[in-house]
């Protein structure tokens, strides 16, 4: 089933087109070439900056799970060989600190069906039934319908071109500041005495998934520059969100 041609989530698409192209045709007579582009980043940081309350909800519970850990971990080690009474100590735990295991799960998927809706004003050709004229619009002369795979298989100039490596860019540089902010909080955490050993195997692991922000380039490469141009703008500022609320957020 086609998430987007079920019939409420259709509506709200439609309205969300509906309030975008109105955005660029105000910001054209000011912005010009630019005016499609800049409204895009503007939808993108209005959306994300309604979410913040769920991003901070984020940061708490990996706080909260920084404050449990040393309970926890005397928990697995006094209960390890009785699985059933670890269970029930372990959420005896998070029933007193009244925290949730699942407290970081569930912000992201309170989150998606809001960002999914917004990505696909800028992945879909046709939005409840009509053509998505947003991606008939360039953004200096490069066409927003297009991916930057598409624009070269069509011998799109150079100036062009650069659009796209610009937009590749910013994504790739906000994925190394994401993987090496990430890197750093998690080395951050406290040790604690009696805490084991982590097993090579998992810090091999956990190493690899550092990088799993990088694949958000590769996936930028393949949509059209509209929804690349989402990624860089959502990407960015999830790193800047997260960032500083680390900081306003951390334990006193």
């Amino acid at each position: 089933m086609d998430f987007y041609a079920f019939g409420p989530i259709a509506a709200v698409l439609d309205t969300a087109y509906t309030l975008i192209t109105a955005l660029v045709d105000f910001l054209d007579p000011v912005a010009g070439a630019l005016a499609a582009g800049l409204a895009i980043a503007l939808v993108t940081v209005g959306v994300r900056g309604a979410l913040v309350p769920f991003g901070a909800a984020l940061v708490r519970s990996e706080y909260t799970r920084r404050r449990i850990a040393p309970r926890l971990a005397a928990l697995q080690l006094k209960y390890k060989k009785k699985p059933e009474l670890l269970t029930q100590k372990t959420m005896e735990l998070y029933r007193e600190e009244k925290a949730s295991p699942l407290a970081g799960i569930a912000p992201a998927l309170l989150q998606a069906p809001v960002l999914s809706i917004v990505y696909g004003l800028f992945i879909l050709t046709e939005i409840n039934g009509h053509e998505n004229a947003l991606l008939g619009a360039d953004l200096l002369g490069a066409r927003l319908g297009d991916s930057l795979f598409a624009a070269l298989g069509a011998g799109a100039g150079p100036s062009v071109i650069v659009v796209y490596l610009a937009v590749l860019a910013v994504i790739s540089a906000t994925s190394w500041f994401t993987r090496m902010t990430g890197l750093a909080f998690a080395a951050s955490a406290p040790r604690f005495e009696g805490a084991p050993d982590v097993p090579p195997a998992m810090v091999r692991t956990m190493g690899a998934m550092s990088w799993l922000p990088f694949i958000t380039v590769v996936f930028a490469a393949v949509v059209p520059l509209a929804a690349a141009l989402y990624l860089a703008v959502s990407t960015a500022w999830t790193l800047a969100e997260r960032t500083i609320l680390r900081r306003v957020l951390a334990p006193r």
